[in-house]
Order: C-alpha cells, then structure tokens, then sequence
C-alpha cells in the first residue's frame, strides 16, 4: 500500500486527473460491455410493442447516450495517460485525448445505429395488407354470402387469409384480387381485379 501511495503522490495533477477518470470509466465500461453481451442492455428494448407508427423513421443516431459518455470518458482517460507518457505537452495531450474520445462516440454511436437498422421485427403488421395484390384459391362467395380463402406476399412471405368481398358474383379460384379492408387478423375483404 505505500507504494500506492508514493506513486500517487508523485504523479502529477493531471494525471491525477488522467487516473481518477480511466480507473472508473474503465470498470464502468467492461460492465456495459459484459452486461450487453448476456442480455442486459435495456436501454433500447424496453417495450417492444406490437404497434407501428406510420412514416416513423426510428430513434435514428444518437450522439449523446450513456455509453457513449462512458466510451468518451475511457478513451479519453488511457489516451491522455499515453500522451503524457510519450511526453507531449498538457495541452497537446488535452487535445488529442478529447479528439480522441470524440471520435469513440461517433464510432459507437455509428456502430449502435447501423445494428439497430439491421434489427428486423418479426411481428406481423397485418394493415399493410390494404391495397396488395392475392390470388383466391378457394372461391369467395359474394356479397358476404360466406368466406373464401385467398394468398397474398406480406412481409416477404406467402400468408393464407379469409377473405369476403361485397361483389354480387363469386369471386372463382384462381382469380386475382385486391385487398381493400383488414378485417381483422385473419380476415380480409377484397374486390376483383381481372382473372386469370
């Protein structure tokens, strides 16, 4: 312990300073990272809601978060450290510790936002059937005489659906339609757009 101290003491106050950010932003940060890779990270996941909001871009990047705050801070503190070992002025190793933190954050915050565009929900977001193109392959009676069934490309894979439609006549199999109202989550109504 008293070489601890002697050490200390013989340090100067800025790296003192230098120290008395790495040691804590250091431990912090090996925590986020421990904590992200078992499944603690929490702060972008809280509440993954079955909802889309129409024409909502997402969190988009964000510069100013808690981890990159403590990336700043470690990079900052080890850099600073080695520019004063290698022997540059203060000012000098200010400079580049900062410009160095600095561009940790932007790399973080790339790296988050580019991994959050690559997530993709698997939830079914059953509006976005309104407007696309099935085919029936089970005739449709008309006017609500009773339900059909038809198949329709909805997020990048082929559903089966219950479909009405208010036409008079049947809508046969093998015909093309448009949905033009959900139902619900298994029911559409649809029209005719030509046959086959």
């Amino acid at each position: 312990m008293t070489d601890v101290s002697s050490w200390w003491e013989a340090l100067l106050t800025i790296e003192k300073i230098y120290w008395g950010i790495a040691i804590p932003a250091s431990l912090l940060f090996i925590f986020l990272l421990i904590t992200t890779f078992i499944g603690g990270d929490m702060d972008s996941d809280v509440a993954d809601a079955d909802l889309e909001v129409d024409g909502d871009p997402g969190i988009g990047f964000q510069f100013f978060t808690f981890k990159n705050l403590v990336a700043f801070f470690t990079i900052f503190a080890w850099t600073g450290l080695g520019g004063i070992d290698s022997g540059y002025s203060t000012n000098t190793t200010i400079l580049i510790s900062v410009i160095a933190g600095l561009t940790m954050m932007v790399i973080m915050a790339a790296l988050f936002y580019y991994i959050s565009k690559l997530k993709q929900s698997g939830t079914l977001v059953i509006k976005r059937a309104e407007g696309k193109i099935g085919e029936t392959y089970l005739r449709i009676p008309g006017a609500r005489g009773g339900f059909g069934k038809i198949q329709l490309t909805l997020q990048g894979s082929v559903r089966e659906f219950d479909a009405l439609t208010d036409q008079t006549e049947d809508i046969p199999t093998g015909a093309i339609i448009e949905i033009i109202e959900v139902i619900d989550q298994s029911k559409m109504l649809v029209k005719t757009t030509h046959t086959k």
